[in-house]
């Protein structure tokens, strides 16, 4: 497409990606207005379908989120020389007269301001207040095991992990996870269950959802045992870790449509009532308790989070606390 002399001082960008601050070529082609907040509007599935642009001399503007809009190039207009002269840029001069066309205009536009992250990562500092691991990952297995030689199922899981252990095997870090949770849950053992827990809680963020909900996991409990231990700088570090994958969209609209949903599964979790209510009328007690410690897990979860907008930290410790009563009996 031929660049119009007006036409080079807009660039298109997806509706979704616009900010405060930005200078919208509005409907009509030939104005242009500041924007002064950006809404999302999500659809009847909870995707972001239309984006809501107040203006700063009124009203708004509809946009759905995944359309171009125009807005005032900033870098062009900088290199105009004369750039104290006011202008429309909508309206094109005349193609027999290009001698005639106005000077760029006096607009100041800041630059799109950075994505800020949900939680920055922590420090080289930071991620040295989780110890290291006594030996090999197979010998604090083994230690853990021999610190409860009666109980089964850490017996069970420890056979199997202590023939090697696979950080790459999703099995393998299922087993780590849930080795944790049976040292600190039935067994009453935080130490034991940090000691293995901080085999999982080093790991990277790969991109995996399925590794990846081990980590997160061992991650939330190893937040609320440091927590309850008054380990609080120690908990800080499990709690960032847990924010990895929070940090690392760069898109701006993904990045906000993420953020969204996060937030919504953050109000709404899932807490397994009916499954649990379901199994206390079946009188089935070995079924709730699973059931009871899948909602634990979801409760560790938000706990790591500092609580959400319609369940706060208070409430959080009081449900925890009653869950941990209830599988332990």
């Amino acid at each position: 497409m031929t660049e119009t002399p007006a036409s080079r001082y807009y660039s298109e960008q997806q509706a979704g990606s616009l900010t405060t601050g930005d200078q919208l070529l509005l409907p009509d082609g030939e104005r242009t207005a500041e924007i002064q907040q950006v809404e999302l509007e999500s659809d009847d599935y909870g995707v972001p379908a239309v984006v809501l642009a107040s203006l700063s001399g009124g009203g708004t503007v509809r946009i759905a989120a995944g359309s171009d809009v125009k807005i005032l190039n900033t870098a062009v207009i900088d290199e105009t020389p004369d750039a104290g002269t006011p202008l429309s840029l909508a309206a094109e001069p005349p193609a027999a007269e290009p001698e005639e066309a106005p000077a760029a205009p006096a607009v100041v536009v800041p630059p799109l301001p950075a994505i800020p992250p949900a939680v920055s990562g922590p420090t080289a500092a930071e991620l040295a207040r989780i110890p290291e691991p006594q030996g090999t990952p197979e010998a604090v297995v083994e230690a853990a095991a021999e610190a409860h030689p009666d109980a089964v199922g850490v017996l069970l899981l420890a056979d199997k992990l202590t023939k090697g252990i696979n950080f790459k095997s999703g099995s393998c870090l299922k087993d780590l996870s849930d080795l944790a949770h049976e040292l600190f849950i039935t067994l009453k053992d935080p130490e034991g269950a940090l000691a293995v827990a901080d085999l999982l809680n080093v790991l990277a963020y790969d991109g995996n959802p399925g590794r990846w909900a081990s980590v997160e996991a061992s991650l939330a409990l190893s937040s609320y045992i440091c927590r309850q231990d008054r380990q609080e700088d120690r908990a800080e570090v499990y709690e960032k870790l847990l924010r990895t994958p929070e940090n690392q969209e760069t898109d701006p609209f993904k990045a906000r449509m993420s953020a969204k949903i996060r937030q919504r599964s953050l109000n709404e979790p899932n807490l397994y009532d009916k499954e649990i209510f379901r199994s206390i009328d079946n009188s089935n007690h070995e079924a709730e308790r699973e059931w009871r410690l899948l909602r634990l897990e979801s409760l560790l979860f938000l706990r790591a989070h500092g609580g959400s907008e319609t369940i706060g930290a208070g409430e959080l410790q009081r449900r925890i606390s009653n869950e941990l009563e209830a599988v332990r009996a």
